[in-house]
């Protein structure tokens, strides 16, 4: 198998991560038997950054180098960066300002004062790049401030990386990092409150490892279906048995970890499953890759919570959610990209 196929399914690989994260997010009790298998879609989160890392390598190699549409060869480091910054936030950002604003422009009239934005500088805070995340935990939306964030520091590392590779073991330090956030008291008391933001830091920058491995179409070598396997199977036994367990002996952190593994295995097998499967199965899968941001941002607070007052069970509550999230977020998938198609500039 070739590493290749990170790419030429990432759009259905991103259309099973939105999908594992609705799932995670539909309430079951935790009595339920299937409870630990629902807990494992948080893992969808860890996907979307190990792909989105992925496709950075490709878009900054490609700017850097000037292979753009306009044809021109060669280009300096402050015009990459402009590019690089204008396609991934032209993106996610015109998305991001029309939810926030709705959410907590809402919240903050209806509960003046309240916990989301006490003042108005924190309400534009919020809706600018959800300040209440970083100030005290707000998971309202929180994986998109996170990725933008994340954003910032890929081109230093990309660049780093590229003249020295030797810091491709970069990740290894963040995993270190978020151990450091989780139980030295001096980062814990500072930054432990954004645990969720340091533990996904390592996958996204492994992402961008591999980017230079399927761009340049590198083949596995010889044996790598059964570690993938063993990995996958290790990692998978170990999440569930965590959730039996319980976090009280073994933290979210831990568990956050085991998902390193688990998220990279699982999307290579996941690869190899979908050259089998036919194209009215890709097709869904990669729609809704396209407008997994949009799912994101509204299934929850504009959907799910609406549906969820009903009681009507963990599956009809996930069919119902997605049923409605799904043309709502291509309604406001093309809304947005008309608007953005306006100011953009001609070529």
């Amino acid at each position: 198998m070739n590493y290749n196929v990170l790419s030429k399914y990432r759009g259905e690989l991103m259309g099973l991560a939105i999908l594992f994260v609705v799932m995670f997010h539909v309430y079951m009790p935790g009595t339920d038997f299937f409870y630990p298998l629902r807990r494992l879609g948080n893992v969808g989160v860890d996907m979307f950054l190990f792909v989105s890392g992925m496709g950075l390598w490709f878009s900054w190699t490609r700017s850097r180098l000037g292979r753009n549409l306009d044809g021109v060869g060669g280009m300096s480091a402050v015009p990459a960066l402009k590019r690089f910054f204008s396609r991934r936030y032209l993106r996610i950002y015109p998305v991001w300002i029309l939810v926030a604003a709705y959410f907590y422009v809402g919240k903050y009239v209806e509960n003046p004062g309240g916990g989301y934005s006490p003042d108005v500088p924190n309400l534009i805070a919020n809706v600018l790049f959800n300040w209440s995340f970083w100030r005290a935990d707000d998971l309202t939306f929180w994986y998109v401030p996170a990725t933008m964030m994340l954003y910032n520091f890929a081109p230093p590392y990309m660049e780093l990386i590229r003249r020295q590779p030797a810091w491709r073991w970069l990740p290894v330090a963040f995993i270190l990092l978020a151990a450091m956030v989780q139980y030295v008291p001096l980062f814990h008391d500072n930054v432990g409150h954004i645990e969720i933001f340091f533990s996904r830091i390592p996958i996204f920058f492994i992402g961008i490892n591999f980017g230079e491995m399927v761009m340049d179409s590198r083949r596995m070598k010889k044996g790598s279906l059964g570690i993938l396997l063993l990995v996958f199977a290790m990692s998978m036994w170990l999440c569930l048995r965590l959730e039996y367990i319980g976090h009280s002996r073994f933290p979210l952190f831990m568990e956050r970890m085991v998902y390193i593994p688990l998220t990279i295995s699982a999307l290579l097998l996941e690869c190899r499953l979908l050259s089998y499967m036919p194209r009215f199965v890709l097709r869904p899968l990669s729609f809704l890759g396209t407008i997994s941001l949009e799912i994101y941002l509204i299934h929850i607070e504009y959907v799910l919570r609406p549906v969820a007052r009903h009681h009507l069970g963990y599956g009809m509550t996930l069919f119902w959610t997605l049923l409605i999230s799904i043309p709502a977020a291509y309604l406001l998938h093309w809304a947005v990209d008309r608007v953005v198609r306006l100011f953009r500039p001609r070529r």
